[in-house]
């Protein structure tokens, strides 16, 4: 199967339909009329969240918004390109609808900058910590269906792993994600090991708060992820977004003041977080104290 993303292209396309008719003062409800399709659909179409989508239909639909032929071309060409299986697809069963999308965010991004108060990040986990986490959130899984999510968590991993422009991540960490017990002794020592390890790779800046450094935005906050993907060969900007996690659920945000303030609010807190070259002693010696204490 093919590891090509087809979330990015979706978004891209869903946003160049939604300016061409913008531009011209079309409204969801009279363009739904034109195509005789329900207002929910085209809405679905111009935020990426379609699965199938016709070269045919993107050809009316170039046709109401007045586009040149070589602008329907370009759109039918993202168009083919969103109609590509991801790898992860694979996986479906395994995988929330809201995190689907996210996941093909994640493969296109040339940046992502993670913050994580009270666990590690699935991208940096090791079999073992996973493995530990989803016996306790699926209970009722085989062993067969908890090797399933390892294994997409895995693959994740190459999105800053691989060999061939990796994606470069900032991982900011409260030290109780690293105190708390996930599993046994054992397994925190060899997670703990295994992130200082991807902390010294050039593309990667992990860091840690302490508890001493109490909460710098005088509020807590919860885990998310902004996601910065630069621009295309045309010089096209994909907007930044970022991926918020919560107990219930988790929401993206792509407004700039939404994005800002939680790019600001890592940063101050960042700020107040221990150095990476700290971090990493750190990190190996809480991973000694878990093997002293087995």
């Amino acid at each position: 199967m093919s590891e090509t993303n087809s979330t990015l292209p979706r978004r891209q396309l869903g946003r160049y339909l939604r300016e061409a008719r913008e531009s011209i003062g079309m409204t969801l409800v009279d363009v739904s009329a034109l195509m005789e399709w329900s207002k929910s659909t085209l809405q679905r179409l111009e935020t990426g969240q379609t699965d199938r989508i016709r070269t045919h239909d993107i050809t009316l639909l170039g046709d109401i918004y007045r586009l040149t032929p070589e602008e329907i071309a370009d759109l039918k060409a993202l168009a083919e390109q969103a109609s590509v299986k991801s790898w992860w697809q694979e996986y479906g069963a395994f995988i929330s609808p809201n995190f689907d999308i996210y996941m093909g965010m994640e493969s296109a991004a040339q940046e992502l900058t993670f913050f994580h108060p009270s666990a590690i990040p699935g991208i940096i986990q090791t079999p073992a910590y996973s493995r530990s986490l989803d016996q306790l959130y699926f209970p009722k899984e085989s062993d067969e269906q908890t090797c399933k999510r390892i294994e997409v968590r895995r693959r994740r991993q190459s999105v800053i792993t691989r060999r061939m422009r990796p994606a470069k991540a900032a991982i900011l960490l409260h030290e109780s994600a690293v105190r708390t017990m996930v599993g046994s002794a054992k397994v925190m020592a060899a997670q703990l090991r295994q992130i200082a390890d991807l902390s010294t790779q050039p593309n990667i800046e992990l860091r840690l708060l302490s508890f001493r450094a109490g909460l710098p935005l005088g509020t807590p906050m919860g885990p998310f992820v902004i996601l910065d993907f630069g621009s295309d060969r045309r010089g096209n900007s994909e907007p930044t977004v970022v991926y918020a996690q919560s107990f219930t659920g988790a929401f993206f945000f792509e407004k700039e003041v939404d994005v800002n303030r939680y790019r600001n609010g890592y940063e101050v807190t960042r700020s107040a977080a221990l150095d990476v070259r700290p971090t990493r002693d750190l990190l190996r010696e809480i991973a000694r104290e878990y093997e002293r204490g087995r």
